[in-house]
């Protein structure tokens, strides 16, 4: 499912857009309305994030929007029947989740669900490369794609073995530290790591942490496959519900999706 998306976006000579949204923030009906909006608007692949009491990754807006969605009692089981629900008319979803919430529903169970609500794959940023093997065994054996992060300080050995387990994609974090729209990528060691990467696989790179604005989309045109925006999005429609959320939503992506295509 994942590798159509990145061809296609190859043949049209472009990044992939890769949005994420923090289910139930407010609302699951406000989710749904802003899923639907960016698949509209262009998005690619949409990373749908299960709140989490203690997100170790997340910076200050996705921590307030996993709050806001927890005490509107968003779980795990309600985000599996949201994308259960867009599965016919959304970009493909790809969950982020902790590896806790996960076990507590039960691995192989995560699995089958997931698969059953048609998502693509899933990401569980604190799971080290060596604990991960039952869990992409899981989702493996049910063809859904997990996504492995690669830090800056991740070693270039490390780098390449976290790439070969991957699937779908690898996750590229762009700058030490947790999400959040406040600090830019460090371009320099990033286009270095990038290269790197490219030396030893041929998957997707996504680049993802402080991408907000079109130029560091452009930035990234030669570099990376695919861009991955969350905080600044969400900040974007942050108060809002419904068809408002969706509104601005469509007009924060409009400018960051033109500037996908490569020059």
């Amino acid at each position: 499912m994942l590798g159509a998306v990145f061809e296609r976006a190859r043949r049209e000579k472009r990044l992939a857009f890769i949005p994420y949204v923090m289910a139930g923030d407010p609302d699951l009906e406000t989710t749904e309305a802003i899923l639907l909006a960016l698949t509209a608007a262009g998005a690619d692949i949409i990373e749908l994030g299960v709140p989490y009491s203690d997100p170790l990754a997340d910076g200050p807006t996705i921590a307030a929007a996993g709050q806001r969605a927890l005490r509107g009692a968003t779980h795990l089981r309600g985000v599996l029947a949201l994308a259960s629900q867009c599965r016919e008319s959304c970009a493909p979803i790809v969950l982020f989740t902790y590896y806790n919430p996960v076990y507590q529903f039960g691995v192989e169970r995560f699995a089958r669900d997931a698969a059953a609500a048609g998502v693509a794959g899933a990401i569980v940023p604190d799971v080290a490369l060596e604990e991960s093997a039952e869990l992409r065994g899981a989702l493996g054996a049910r063809e859904l794609a997990m996504p492995l992060l690669v830090a800056p300080s991740t070693p270039d050995q490390r780098a390449a073995r976290i790439a070969d387990a991957a699937t779908g994609f690898v996750y590229v974090v762009s700058r030490l530290g947790v999400t959040g729209a406040g600090l830019a990528p460090d371009f320099a060691p990033l286009r270095r790591q990038l290269a790197s990467l490219r030396e030893v696989t041929k998957k997707p790179l996504a680049v993802g942490f402080g991408v907000t604005s079109p130029q560091d989309v452009r930035n990234l045109g030669s570099l990376a496959d695919a861009v991955v925006v969350g905080s600044a999005l969400i900040d974007s429609y942050a108060g809002t519900r419904a068809q408002s959320a969706a509104a601005r939503v469509r007009d924060f992506v409009a400018p960051l999706i033109a500037a996908l295509p490569i020059s």
